[in-house]
């Protein structure tokens, strides 16, 4: 199938199903009408896209994800991931709604008590709460199970005293997912996962971070001092938290590889739009033959990411064997792709690339930072090696 979607062309070896296309019109309806004119406004002042998040939650695509037992949309992987990318393709910051709703609440829908899922989950899916996922510290990064902040139970609670650093949306979500050590002598097997809330007494913020992209969706560490939560806010069970953590990525390195595709998207909408009408040497530089090659190559990388990502999706829903290897496996390389795709969206457009008359030179620095959450893609390599050597 061939489909005319626009300015660009997009092209799927299978049709979807019939579902799933219905979500992609409908949100790409609202992109285009509500969150399209604020993207670079959003880039240029650096503040959360509240009226694109009023948008998504008024179509019902901010957590889409939840499950309709909990109020939500019950969209699954596949749908998700399609909501995620056509958002990025207007505003990789604004796609970061949906994404980080559903790397926050993930762990709950993994391994959550159904108490904690009937408290969390019902507010989220109503756009009136959003969910962050704190795991990186200032020493543990790529090396998440090195984590110090700490967690010490008392009676019926646990205190818990740390810093989270990079953590999207702080600040503005009122719940986080935060792992912390629970039994320091037990290695990776010591870590617990628990829900913190913003108004817990001891939670605070730091400053916004400096980005180079994605500059509206807010950035900053979460400091937890003598932070007295109830034991009943304890995800799984102690000891369990770092592999809910990292099944949880397994899940949602699939919305980083959609966001890619998304914002890879967007910028072979806008090079191909520019060049069937800028002209040179008598002619549209798009019958110039380089220009073509580099065209059909940006698209040819696109579908080979789109249709893993898709793949990875629908693994993720299944909850296959081997989702850890295509989900570090989509990651990686739609994030490669779409670093690839916008670079060369700007080189199409020459001087005006660089500057921001048009989005290429937004969407150029917002994808970088695809290479690098959610484990950089040097980790995914070596995620997917282990898995192969296995």
């Amino acid at each position: 199938m061939v489909a005319d979607e626009g300015v660009g062309v997009e092209f799927d070896i299978y049709q979807l199903p019939e579902e799933h296309q219905a979500v992609r019109e409908a949100v790409r309806a609202i992109c285009e009408d509500k969150v399209a004119p604020h993207a670079a406004e959003t880039d240029e002042k650096g503040e959360f896209p509240q009226a694109s998040y009023e948008a998504l939650r008024a179509g019902d695509f901010h957590a889409p994800h939840i499950p309709e037992a909990y109020g939500g949309a019950g969209a699954d992987a596949l749908a998700t991931a399609i909501v995620i990318e056509e958002v990025a393709r207007v505003c990789a910051t604004t796609s970061l709604i949906p994404a980080v709703n559903k790397l926050g609440t993930m762990p709950l829908l993994l391994a959550g008590s159904e108490q904690l899922k009937q408290r969390y989950l019902p507010p989220v899916a109503r756009g009136e709460a959003m969910f962050s996922y704190c795991l990186s510290e200032p020493e543990a990064g790529s090396d998440a199970a090195s984590m110090r902040t700490r967690a010490v139970r008392d009676g019926d609670h646990y205190i818990i005293n740390g810093v989270k650093r990079w953590i999207t949306n702080a600040g503005v979500s009122e719940f986080y997912t935060v792992f912390a050590v629970t039994d320091p002598e037990a290695g990776s097997r010591g870590i617990t996962a628990f829900v913190v809330e913003k108004s817990d007494p001891g939670v605070s913020f730091g400053a916004l971070e400096k980005k180079l992209g994605i500059k509206g969706s807010p950035t900053r560490e979460v400091y937890f001092d003598e932070v007295r939560i109830p034991a009943d806010r304890v995800i799984g069970t102690p000891g369990e938290g770092f592999r809910i953590a990292m099944r949880t990525l397994d899940h949602t390195r699939v919305t980083i590889a959609a966001q890619a595709v998304g914002i890879a998207q967007g910028a072979l909408d806008h090079a191909l739009a520019y060049v069937k009408e800028r002209r040179q040497f008598g002619r549209s530089i798009a019958e110039f033959q380089g220009v073509q090659f580099m065209l059909a190559d940006m698209a040819m990388k696109l579908e080979a990411a789109r249709q893993m990502t898709y793949t990875a999706a629908a693994k993720s829903e299944r909850g296959d064997d081997d989702l850890t290897f295509f989900g570090a496996a989509a990651k990686c390389f739609a994030s490669d792709v779409a670093m690839e795709i916008t670079t060369d969206a700007v080189q199409l457009l020459g001087g005006y690339g660089y500057t921001k008359d048009f989005p290429l030179e937004r969407m150029m620095r917002d994808a970088k930072i695809t290479q690098i959450y959610e484990g950089t893609n040097q980790i995914q390599r070596v995620v997917m090696a282990r898995q192969l050597l296995r």
